[in-house]
């Protein structure tokens, strides 16, 4: 199967297709500084067959090459950068404890 994440900033959400076919999106909502990443859905049939890792890490990674910082405000966010240290630097510090993140 192959995958593709695209950033629709049309409707402000990173996409991921599989074989061609919409798979799940992670919204977001920019300002100057940051990115904040307000929803990530991964439809049903492409559940736990780690879409959303995929997805996640792909927004960050292009949100880290658009000079943004990232607040991740929604759970499967929340969640990968917290497992992933190497994220964290993109949250700022002022925003780490209000999302119960390490400082």
């Amino acid at each position: 199967m192959s995958t593709e994440v695209r950033n629709n900033t049309a409707l402000e959400r990173f996409e991921i297709y599989v074989d061609g076919a919409i798979a799940g999106y992670a919204e977001y909502q920019d300002t100057n500084a940051e990115r904040a990443f307000v929803h990530t859905e991964i439809y049903p049939q492409h559940e736990g067959q780690g879409y959303g890792r995929v997805l996640v890490e792909s927004a960050l990674n292009q949100t880290r090459a658009d000079h943004l910082g990232a607040l991740p405000m929604c759970p499967m966010v929340r969640h990968f950068v917290e497992t992933r240290p190497e994220y964290l630097p993109m949250v700022p510090h002022w925003a780490r404890g209000r999302l119960g993140l390490p400082q």
